[in-house]
């Protein structure tokens, strides 16, 4: 991935991505483009009990909490990023109002760092909006029921940057990445039916996949 150029302009309020396509990039850049490029969306059981858990957490309102102020379904963005979208929760510590943001997720903490990074962008508008240093924030699992620290350290927040300005030029290509078939990770892919990853996987299948789709 190439990083952001220093010193580059920040990006204009018309042109900010959703938070969430950092997500969906870094998981699977096909599953990212059918979402944004494509505007395609089917829902599973694991995206319904997502829904269902985030519903929640917005619901709770805000609060204090032994001096803690808790916010929930925060509005969030960042212009250098290019990104926009909502914390699901920002806790307010101290005097100083020291923000930390907390992302809840239905599953449990995975291998690879895509809820990281989701993680660490919040941190990064936080840090746009506040003015003052985020270093570490905390990943939500339902199937758990724990929380997860996270450190953002220097190799984290590259990797968002990284992948913020991927994802920016994947959407202005307009073009779909080909599928790889990863059995596991494609199981639980709510656009599975729409990708058709384990038929679309070799080059010849995806010839004939496409010349159907356009007598169709």
């Amino acid at each position: 991935m190439a990083t952001e150029p220093a010193g580059a302009p920040e990006i204009g309020e018309d042109d900010l991505i959703p938070l969430s396509a950092l997500q969906h990039y870094l998981y699977c850049a096909r599953q990212y483009a059918l979402i944004h490029v494509e505007q395609q969306w089917a829902e599973n059981r694991f995206t319904a009990e997502g829904r269902l858990l985030h519903d929640r957490t917005d619901r709770g309102g805000d609060e204090t909490h032994r001096g803690v102020r808790i916010a929930r379904a925060v509005p969030i963005r960042s212009l250098r990023l290019g990104i926009i979208g909502v914390a699901d929760v920002v806790e307010l510590h101290g005097e100083g109002r020291r923000p930390v943001p907390v992302e809840y997720k239905r599953g449990r903490p995975k291998a690879h760092r895509a809820d990281e990074v989701q993680l660490c962008a919040q941190a990064i508008c936080l840090e746009e909006t506040f003015g003052v240093p985020v270093m570490e924030g905390f990943l939500f699992y339902g199937r758990t029921k724990r929380r997860t620290a996270v450190a953002f350290d220097a190799g984290l927040r590259d990797l968002t940057a990284q992948v913020a300005v991927e994802a920016r030029r994947l959407l202005a290509r307009g073009q779909t990445p080909p599928p790889a078939y990863e059995p596991q990770k494609c199981g639980s892919c709510s656009l599975s039916g729409l990708c058709h990853p384990e038929r679309l996987a070799d080059g010849p299948e995806i010839g004939r996949w496409l010349a159907a789709q356009i007598e169709a």
